[in-house]
């Protein structure tokens, strides 16, 4: 069976600790959005007005990910890794 993506000039791709949900993650060539330096790939592009990704930091064993916006700004969550690998 093949794997489909929507990702955009993917650098890497990680599991999602709780859910065992995979993503791939790509630079954030757009205007920094808050500092973040990623765009996570979560499909839906197209779908209700959405982009399809989440501006997030990826690091080694966790992501910090904007999910949301309010009147503060961005509503952010910590999600925990079970393996992140970075494409050659």
């Amino acid at each position: 069976m093949a794997f489909h993506t929507y990702t955009q000039k993917p650098i890497g791709v990680f599991v999602e600790k709780d859910t065992g949900n995979y993503f791939e993650y790509s630079k954030n060539d757009d205007n920094p959005y808050n500092g973040y330096r990623h765009k996570v790939w979560v499909g839906g592009e197209g779908v209700c007005g959405m982009w399809g990704y989440r501006y997030a930091n990826v690091k080694k064993t966790v992501c910090y990910i904007a999910v949301d916006e309010d009147m503060n700004g961005a509503v952010v969550e910590k999600w925990y890794l079970k393996s992140n690998r970075e494409y050659a």
